[in-house]
């Protein structure tokens, strides 16, 4: 066979190897982005750049399961933590099916057992260094991590921050729509809710013997009781939550005291210890044996914090 035939058959051989090579290459795409990534969010002073929403998260504190909860991400739990109260009757079922890893804060070791790509803290504690779970630990496991807002907070928060910390979750997740959606329904009931009339002195209680661990200035509870009508007493103390002296909650005559309902102290023995108290014996409050409750996942920064306006307006 002469040389030229030999080329010219070795070329028709080579050509549907090449268009068959050429056509893999002009179908083959870049896997396709999910809408609204890759998403870039600095939470506490960390900035994480997520290219896809987690799969495997880990919620610590009850508050912030809610917000999952609420946007209907319940099938991107991997596993929940640190239960402060009844979660609300529309959570129960989701609830109920998602894994809890430990009654308070699991070990780092049962943490990554759960194989989480994301930890979701409601409080500082959640992301302690000296328990191993500090954010910097994460990452360095691969984890990327989330701390509700009110656990940075440098100044006093409000429904702003609310709208902020669930609508970050929402983008996080890819489900921007459903936190718009929340947002907006928010807004309206606490446009209707809001109290206009002259502001009653209120005292929070959360606990304490010794001392009285109240609610300070900085947190969504200061914010709550100023749109349900009220006035905090201790709205100069600054921070979310910390200790005031029984001698400054007699100064103060608060009208009407919240007692916050969690834990193994039950609401009748709160106010048994206020009432039995011959140093508050004269404060109007207790004179006048006027109470209000919340639980204590209605007055942190979650999706309960609009309709805890209603719920204590209704008792001022």
């Amino acid at each position: 066979m002469s040389r030229p035939i030999r080329l010219l058959l070795a070329a028709a051989l080579l050509a549907p190897l090449a268009a068959c090579s050429s056509s893999d290459g002009a179908d083959s795409k870049p896997e396709s982005k999910a809408p609204g990534f890759p998403y870039t969010v600095t939470n506490c002073g960390v900035k994480t750049t997520y290219e896809a929403p987690p799969k495997r998260a880990v919620t610590m504190n009850q508050h912030v399961t809610e917000v999952m909860l609420e946007l209907g991400l319940e099938d991107r739990i991997a596993g929940t933590a640190y239960l402060d109260d009844k979660v609300l009757p529309k959570y129960a079922k989701a609830y109920a099916d998602t894994p809890v890893l430990a009654k308070e804060y699991p070990s780092y070791e049962k943490l990554l057992a759960a194989n989480p790509d994301f930890v979701y803290g409601g409080y500082a504690s959640s992301f302690l260094a000296g328990e191993g779970r500090s954010r910097g630990a994460l990452a360095k496991s691969g984890v990327e991590s989330r701390l509700n807002v009110e656990g940075c907070a440098k100044k006093p928060v409000s429904m702003d921050d609310v709208y902020k910390e669930v609508r970050e979750v929402g983008s996080t997740f890819g489900v921007r729509p459903r936190a718009e959606k929340w947002v907006t329904a928010a807004k309206r009931e606490l446009a209707q809710t809001e109290a206009k009339s002259k502001p009653v002195p209120v005292f929070v209680y959360d606990s304490g013997d010794k001392t009285a661990f109240t609610a300070g200035g900085r947190g969504i509870g200061n914010d709550i009781i100023e749109r349900a009508g009220g006035r905090n007493v201790f709205a100069d103390l600054d921070k979310s939550f910390g200790d005031a002296s029984w001698e400054s909650v007699v100064d103060r005559k608060p009208e009407v005291i919240v007692i916050l309902d969690y834990g193994g102290t039950t609401v009748a023995q709160k106010k048994k210890r206020l009432l039995d108290d011959p140093v508050l014996a004269d404060i109007p409050a207790i004179k006048h044996k006027r109470f209000a409750v919340l639980p204590l996942s209605d007055t942190v920064v979650g999706v309960r914090a609009p309709a805890a306006v209603g719920k204590l307006a209704d008792q001022l």
